[in-house]
């Protein structure tokens, strides 16, 4: 079976799409899933994930302080089955790399119509609140790709 490729991506990858990444591929066998995240800016290139998405992961059992962040990188669009945007910020830096149809095809916003707030700025309780978003959005994906697994 060929191994499905999903890629998780914000800003600075250090808050939202590392939790995303973790979350979803705790949620999948390594198998025949590998899950990875991206940024669309490169402040952060190299670093380790915020402390605080390594505390709210930890807390459910999930390790993400492994992780480092990179850019996202137009070969990515090849690279990935799917794509996965926090907000629509994220998804218009992706736009305007001016993919192919095909390409743009495998890039969607994580809550569909909904936006995963950008936690960096504020307390602990908002990457809480943003963990449980990602869980909630990635049972769902997780569960419709295990569907087409079989």
């Amino acid at each position: 079976m060929e191994t499905v490729n999903i890629l998780m991506v914000c800003l600075g990858n250090i808050c939202r799409s590392p939790l995303a990444e973790g979350i979803l591929a705790h949620k999948l066998p390594s198998t025949t899933f590998t899950v990875d995240s991206a940024a669309t800016a490169a402040y952060h290139t190299g670093n380790h994930p915020d402390s605080r998405s390594i505390a709210v992961a930890a807390k459910y059992g999930i390790a993400i302080n492994h992780q480092k962040a990179r850019p996202f990188q137009k070969k990515d669009f090849q690279r990935f089955d799917r794509i996965y945007v926090m907000d629509r910020s994220n998804y218009n830096n992706l736009k305007a790399l001016q993919p192919t149809d095909a390409e743009w095809e495998k890039v969607a916003l994580l809550l569909g119509n909904e936006e995963v707030p950008d936690p960096y700025y504020g307390g602990t309780e908002g990457f809480e609140m943003v963990y449980q978003m990602i869980d909630v959005a990635t049972d769902r994906i997780a569960n419709k790709l295990l569907e087409n697994d079989h």
